[in-house]
């Protein structure tokens, strides 16, 4: 979907006075002011003013991240490589280190945590859609829920990283990996386990991914049938 333009050139706008303000009631005026409108007409396209153009700020980077990406031949290429590519991509995206602290620190707060959480949720989303995962139960779930805990501690050792080419990233990136890794595989010996195994098997199979219910209104569901 394209955005609007005023919102784009607010986003534009606003950048330079993040880094000193935040995403900040100030920042956004700023920035209405940059673009020549009022507040009021900037929070008619933004009514939570700089909290909006964060969350804007985001979802460029999800797209951006999935455009880098878009000639690699994945194919050849173990599951932990792949998930590296695409969230080292990912952080590539976002460019300005500052915006992302920034944000980090609004999304901190208690009004606005949930928002963030979603963000990184939808960061994991697309990473996995990218890779063409077709999970149908709880694994559609549970591989996004490790890879958002996994997304959001690096971008925290991330923001700390200053050596060239973030290696040290990467590293910590792939150590975090292999911590799951080796969570999957002590999965997976429990589900050879009697009793266990069937239990988890149930479970699993029983939570449904968005789209393969037959209610609307639900991101998933319990098959209770």
């Amino acid at each position: 979907m394209t955005e609007h333009p005023l919102k784009m050139r607010l986003l534009e706008a606003i950048a330079p006075h993040v880094v000193f303000d935040g995403w900040s009631p100030e920042s956004f005026a700023m920035a209405a002011q940059d673009c020549g409108v009022s507040v009021a007409d900037a929070q008619a396209m933004c009514p939570r003013g700089a909290v909006d153009l964060a969350v804007e700020f985001h979802r460029q980077g999800d797209q951006t991240m999935l455009m880098s990406v878009a000639g690699i031949d994945f194919a050849e290429l173990r599951i932990r490589d792949k998930v590296s590519t695409l969230v080292m991509a990912r952080l590539a995206a976002a460019q300005d280190k500052e915006l992302v602290r920034r944000g980090s620190s609004l999304f901190a707060l208690p009004n606005n945590a949930t928002e963030g959480a979603g963000l990184i949720w939808g960061t994991a989303d697309a990473i996995w859609n990218a890779l063409g995962d077709t999970s149908q139960d709880g694994n559609w779930y549970s591989k996004r829920a490790v890879l958002s805990g996994v997304y959001g501690s690096t971008v925290l050792f991330w923001l700390g990283d200053e050596g060239e080419d973030h290696v040290a990233t990467r590293e910590f990136l792939d150590r975090r990996i292999e911590n799951v890794m080796q969570f999957e595989k002590a999965k997976a010996a429990a589900q050879k386990l009697p009793f266990v195994g069937t239990l988890l098997s149930n479970v699993m199979a029983a939570v449904k991914a968005p789209g393969t219910s037959t209610r609307d209104d639900y991101p998933g569901s319990i098959n209770r049938t």
